[in-house]
């Protein structure tokens, strides 16, 4: 029985053999048809012989291997038992080549242009893997891996051809959901929803085009979508690019995520009355000519409480926007949680007073994220290390933002808008400059600059005398 089958064009055979000898010196047997068909075989019954008798299979892929028909009918099979019963499928690229698509989705190793060194290192990768030994990658598959999990290149979001309200519900309010975006339509205005989405478009970047570019976003608040970790991303994306809101809360509280926000109240199951829809069309009319949208002030007194969320559940859905590199959403939630914590999520500001009242643990618990998905680049303890001194009352907060990089230097200006702030994050993330504590759903406030850094030197001060504690 042999250990792996090794599928190549004939015009790669030389090639093909240095490699099954290199499988050989590792203690493989593979089936290297050159070695393998004696000549009273009968190829074709040898060859399915083979194949249905391993558990491995490399197959080569080169400008020979796509031309040659017995090449690509072994890819076939090998695809096939992959699929079917698990054959362990090794994708090997020699020379330049599109991969086939089956092969794109399988971690392969590029055997193009390497070094002797490389080639080594890559063929004991490959006998440790066949093996079932643990195999570490080295330097070059550990950019083979890069290349295999982040194939496809940057897609820019560009606008859409019509900006529209984007209207966002959960799966079990989709009946009003429906209804709600039909109404829009039928008053004549531009509206987006998921069942917009058409066979063959790439949903997740066709919903972040359309959020990214809004006239506004409606939410049907339930809480059924507060639990929805899709409607959150979607208003974190919306309240990251700076979109104005408006929120229709059909049952249950607030979300969180939009208590400083004016909503639409339908708790009565009723769909929008007629001030309501002339409210979206006057602010149809002013985005579509960038003025600054017109909406009502958040209710107060009366209206219905916001959710809060619990420190536990806040943390993790923290963790998942982290593991997922999606840092700006992980910056707002971490704005939400800790003003949560002291009761100011509608005002979104802090003082020194309220910050006294953070729980060192909520901070703690917090800044471990940040800390391990950021391999100790971000978080609140990098950010005191980084933080220049200022006497007892701590640095101003010019001083401050400059050493975070959130601007040039004490002296220069802070974006005004939080997407092109968060752009000096830059590729590299630049050390400390995450959580920034800004709030975009309060910004378009004339005080948003004082109300900010009240905000940041109060946490920061809190900061402060948390980190003095064993």
């Amino acid at each position: 029985m042999n250990d792996v089958f090794l599928s190549y064009a004939a015009d790669d055979a030389a090639w093909a053999e240095r490699l099954a000898g290199e499988l050989v010196a590792h203690g493989l047997r593979p089936f290297f048809a050159e070695w393998s068909i004696e000549p009273s075989d009968v190829i074709v019954h040898r060859l399915d012989e083979a194949l249905r008798a391993s558990v491995n299979g490399i197959a080569v892929i080169s400008p020979a291997s796509v031309r040659s028909a017995r090449a690509m009918d072994e890819y076939a099979a090998l695809a096939t038992a992959s699929a079917e019963r698990g054959l362990r499928f090794i994708p090997v690229l020699l020379g330049h080549v599109a991969v086939p698509p089956f092969a794109a989705n399988r971690v392969w190793r590029d055997f193009s242009e390497v070094t002797e060194e490389q080639f080594e290192e890559k063929a004991a990768e490959l006998a440790a893997v066949v093996a079932g030994r643990t195999a570490r990658a080295g330097a070059a598959a550990a950019q083979d891996n890069l290349g295999a999990a982040h194939r496809s290149a940057t897609r820019p979001l560009t606008p859409p051809e019509r900006p529209a309200l984007v209207v966002c519900y959960a799966p079990a309010d989709a009946d009003y959901g429906r209804a709600l975006a039909g109404q829009l339509r039928q008053a004549e205005l531009p509206v987006w929803s998921i069942d917009d989405l058409q066979p063959g478009d790439a949903h997740f970047w066709t919903i972040r085009q359309q959020l990214r570019n809004a006239l506004a976003v409606v939410v049907v608040m339930t809480p059924q979508s507060q639990d929805s970790d899709d409607i959150t991303r979607m208003i974190l994306e919306g309240q990251v690019h700076g979109r104005p809101f408006v929120p229709v809360l059909l049952y249950g509280e607030v979300n969180y995520h939009l208590a400083a926000v004016w909503h639409i109240d339908a708790r009565d199951g009723a769909l929008l009355d007629d001030n309501e829809l002339d409210l979206l069309q006057r602010l149809h009319h002013d985005v579509t000519r960038a003025r600054p949208p017109r909406l009502p002030e958040p209710h107060r007194g009366t209206a219905p409480r916001t959710v809060r969320l619990t420190p536990s559940a806040g943390l993790e859905r923290l963790r998942a926007h982290l593991a997922e590199a999606e840092l700006e959403h992980a910056d707002l939630l971490t704005t939400r949680l800790v003003m949560e914590s002291v009761g100011r999520t509608a005002e979104g500001w802090l003082s020194a007073r309220q910050a006294a009242g953070i729980p060192c643990e909520l901070l703690a618990g917090i800044d471990a994220l940040w800390h391990r998905h950021s391999d100790g680049r971000h978080g609140f303890r990098h950010q005191l290390a980084l933080a220049p001194a200022g006497g007892r009352r701590g640095p101003s907060f010019p001083d401050l933002g400059a050493a975070l990089g959130w601007r040039d230097s004490a002296e220069s200006a802070v974006p005004r808008l939080y997407r092109d702030f968060a752009r000096r994050a830059g590729p590299g993330s630049r050390a400390g400059f995450y959580p920034t504590m800004r709030d975009p759903g309060h910004e378009n406030d004339p005080d948003w600059y004082d109300r900010w850094s009240s905000t940041v030197l109060a946490l920061h001060a809190r900061l402060r005398e948390w980190g003095t504690r064993p």
